[in-house]
């Protein structure tokens, strides 16, 4: 069964690529020139010192600024709903009642 398959695409691809005549016919294959590649050299050869990283992280937040925003958040959810209740302080200032 393999032979058979072999046969076919032999007989397939000498239909489909050109087989070379006269003068200008492909000869011995020239030898193959390999070429060495050498390893890239390491990038990070130091070690890490861990003593000299913050162990806080920075996106970790106090109860104060959870709690501003939260304020914020659910001042924004009803503005969503067509109803404009801001925030008591905007931009450290005091907002009056009458524009809230």
């Amino acid at each position: 069964m393999m032979d058979l398959i072999v046969r076919t695409l032999s007989w397939a691809l000498s239909l489909c690529t050109p087989r070379p005549r006269g003068r200008h016919r492909l000869g011995a294959l020239p030898p193959l020139r390999i070429i060495p590649v050498l390893p890239p050299p390491p990038r990070c050869t130091e070690l890490l010192d861990g003593s000299a990283s913050r162990l806080v992280r920075p996106y970790v937040l106090d109860a104060t600024e959870l709690r501003r925003q939260r304020e914020r958040r659910r001042a924004a959810f009803p503005a969503t709903l067509g109803t404009d209740v801001g925030p008591k302080r905007i931009h450290p200032v005091r907002v009056p009642a009458a524009s809230r």
